[in-house]
């Protein structure tokens, strides 16, 4: 007897339909054809127990599947109750009248259990699309597919409750989610707040600035000034989530596996900081079975990288194009994919190996010559990519003992919204650009256009600092977002100022 049911396969984060066919004739040998990898041929061994531990019977006969189309290959443990569904129904112990309405995802265990799948999200929107009735998956997954209206999820405990709800012997508990309760409820929720910070106004003036625009910032002071502290906090004053960029994101986590059974939606911003240990492929993405890396992971959010001389240096020349296209293209033999990394780069590092170069009061015991080797470490190109360079000073014990109560997140987060709402104005017509940072060369020009007194000024800045053409386009970008947050039609000549104030740290004048 022939019988097909349906899964799905994650590529990128896009999902394809996979049909699973299972015939069952005389014989004695089990085939799986379709392009299957080892966990996928495995999972005859799964199958074969969780049926019997189950009370159900494996066919002692020749047991044939394919899963089409033959040409994709199929990876993971995620078939496994696909599989085991079809080869109920084809040895006719489940009813077959309601399968093809159903996709059907999941891991056995040897007790007939189920494991947690990654990717329910894009699977999910896939099925929908495609007109099936509804989704069985494990209930750790059912949340995140739940979000999907017009989609019946149904999460399960073990594959009794399936073979049980084919045959009409028992009612799934429908999974519902009521998505736009969900993001709203949990929009603004962050444990830190820029009001824990005592001093350190000039930093938060920049990271405010960069938050308005999008604009990539780093930090350079020494230990203990509050790089990290400033940093971490930098999600509580960005501008709240849309429900789209909470599902494009949410869709990114689920592909990698990193969506708690109690999520159904990521709310929050969010902040990735890999350690400096990070490999290429970790921080790009990749891998033989290609999967989201740092940057795609801090989509919509924040990528901070602290200690960044101690990133090997080839990690942080492939963030260059990312930085620049927001995407992240990974190239195989037989196949491409995209995953989005529209994020902001926040870097922090010691200004040299000893921690206190430029330090009012220690003194730098480190070599002549240390200082300009230690910034190498970084190249121009991605020094250009960052429109931020900020110092950062120690606070002094007047202020860490004031009692003085500092701005919350939230008061500053209103100014950023205010500015965010002038830029969505002005890009009206191209709804991909949401901020300053991602205008191009030629909307530069037509936009952040400055008199004669501020190109003169910006003329004089760039032959003192050796700055390059992008490093010009840097500074008429947050030129033009200090203008927002003041309100400002025009450009004036002391945006202007503190947007080079705010280069001031490129390496030729810095360290020089």
């Amino acid at each position: 007897m022939l019988v097909k049911t349906f899964g799905s396969s994650v590529y990128g984060i896009q999902a394809i339909t996979i049909t699973v066919e299972v015939n069952i004739a005389p014989g004695t040998k089990y085939f799986i054809v379709g392009l299957p990898d080892n966990a996928v041929k495995e999972s005859y061994y799964r199958i074969e127990s969780a049926l019997k531990n189950c009370g159900y019977k494996m066919p002692r006969q020749q047991v044939v599947v394919n899963m089409a189309p033959a040409d994709i290959r199929k990876e993971g443990s995620a078939y496994d109750m696909t599989i085991a569904t079809a080869i109920l129904a084809a040895s006719g112990q489940i009813e077959t009248e309601e399968l093809d309405k159903y996709l059907i995802m999941g891991e056995l265990s040897l007790d007939g259990g189920l494991q947690p799948i990654k990717g329910a999200l894009p699977i999910a929107i896939q099925a929908r699309k495609e007109g099936f009735k509804g989704f069985i998956l494990p209930k750790q997954n059912a949340r995140e597919a739940a979000i999907v209206n017009e989609l019946e999820v149904y999460g399960v405990e073990n594959i009794r409750e399936v073979a049980n709800f084919f045959n009409g012997d028992e009612q799934l508990k429908r999974e519902v989610v009521n998505t736009r309760e969900e993001f709203y409820d949990s929009l603004s929720n962050y444990d830190s707040d820029f009001s824990d910070v005592r001093g350190q106004e000039n930093i938060k003036r920049a990271l405010e600035i960069a938050a308005a625009g999008g604009h990539n910032v780093i930090l350079i002071g020494p230990p203990g000034a509050g790089k990290t502290m400033l940093a971490k906090r930098l999600p509580s004053i960005l501008p709240p989530l849309t429900l789209h960029e909470s599902l494009e994101t949410t869709k990114i986590h689920s592909v990698a596996g990193k969506l708690s059974a109690a999520d159904a939606l990521v709310t929050a911003r969010p902040f990735r900081s890999p350690h400096h240990t990070v490999s290429d492929v970790a921080l790009v993405g990749g891998g033989g079975n290609p999967q989201p890396g740092e940057i795609s992971l801090a989509h919509n959010g924040v990528l901070f990288l602290d200690e960044l001389p101690e990133f090997k240096r080839s990690v942080l020349e492939v963030m260059r194009q990312p930085l620049e296209e927001r995407r992240i293209t990974i190239s195989r033999a037989k196949f491409t994919v995209d995953y989005p990394s529209s994020f902001m780069l926040i870097a922090s590092m010691n200004p040299c190996p000893c921690g206190y170069y430029n330090h009012p009061e220690k003194e730098c015991v480190c070599p002549p010559g240390t200082v300009q080797k230690y910034m190498s470490k970084i190249s121009g190109p991605l020094l250009d990519r960052i429109d931020l360079h900020v110092e950062v000073t120690p606070v002094n014990f007047n202020e860490l003992a004031s009692d003085r109560l500092a701005e919350k997140s939230g008061d500053i987060r209103e100014r950023v919204i205010k500015a965010r709402d002038r830029q969505i104005e002005r890009f009206g017509s191209k709804p991909d650009l949401h901020a300053n940072a991602q205008m191009s060369p030629q909307m530069v020009r037509d936009i952040c256009k400055i008199d004669a007194a501020g190109q003169n000024l910006l003329k004089k800045a760039m032959e003192k600092l050796g700055l390059s053409a992008r490093a010009y386009d840097r500074i008429l970008k947050v030129a033009r977002t200090i203008a927002d947050l003041a309100g400002s039609e025009e450009i004036h000549l002391e945006h202007l100022a503190e947007a080079i104030h705010f280069r001031s740290l490129d390496r030729e004048g810095w360290a020089g």
